[in-house]
């Protein structure tokens, strides 16, 4: 039988992070149709974005260009490359993301090392953008990013490894309800999956791989009791 009770499994700090996880879950959830989570939402397709292109350049292929649209959505324009990995590398790329944010919250260090890659790769994304929503978007987030680190170091307002934990918790979950409305709800015939469902050999459609990313984010078992 598991053992469900909390005694003497998590220290101050632990107890703190998990409160804060649930916490930044519920608020997200409250102000999902909102204005305020608009940047946030962007910046999740841009981390979708940067994950295909980092599946092209390891693969020998070009960056052409990015975009992020204000609608959320998203294109990354390549040449050459595997298309079959740099395909599903969105959507497994942006959960991958949230999660190693999420990690990286945990420790002065490594969130300083985060916030440092994080604007190391909205620079490059900047020069790479092919509109000004995602220009915008890097420029005001490099910005963001920036001011938060200078108040973590230079004044008792240390809320950087916060900023960091927000952002991998609304990765995550964005991360999964892009797969849901793309592939689920709406099926979107030019996403991700449907194109990865022409050139897989595979019997399996868009809605199939959907189904099956899906269950490689959610914990075993709670997709079905979802259903």
């Amino acid at each position: 039988m598991p053992n469900w009770e909390l005694r003497n499994c998590c220290d101050h700090d632990q107890k703190i992070f998990i409160a804060c996880v649930a916490a930044f879950t519920v608020l997200i959830l409250v102000l999902w149709r909102t204005f305020l989570l608009t940047p946030f939402k962007l910046i999740t397709v841009f981390l979708h974005e940067a994950s295909h292109a980092i599946a092209c350049w390891l693969t020998c292929g070009k960056v052409e260009g990015i975009q992020v649209h204000a609608n959320e959505g998203g294109v990354t324009q390549t040449r050459g490359g595997i298309y079959w990995v740099i395909l599903p590398a969105g959507y497994l790329g942006s959960s991958f993301w949230g999660m190693a944010l999420i990690l990286a919250s945990t420790n002065l260090l490594t969130a300083r090392i985060a916030a440092g890659c994080f604007i190391a790769a909205l620079i490059v994304v900047l020069f790479l953008a092919k509109n000004w929503t995602l220009r915008g978007l890097c420029i005001g987030f490099i910005v963001f990013i920036a001011v938060i680190w200078v108040l973590q170091e230079k004044t008792t307002v240390h809320v950087l490894r916060y900023v960091i934990l927000f952002i991998g918790v609304m990765n995550s979950l964005f991360s999964v309800y892009d797969i849901y409305d793309d592939l689920i709800s709406r099926r979107v015939h030019s996403s991700d999956a449907e194109k990865f469902a022409e050139v897989c050999p595979c019997p399996c459609n868009g809605f199939g791989w959907g189904v099956i990313w899906l269950r490689k984010l959610y914990p075993r078992g709670l997709l079905g009791q979802r259903a």
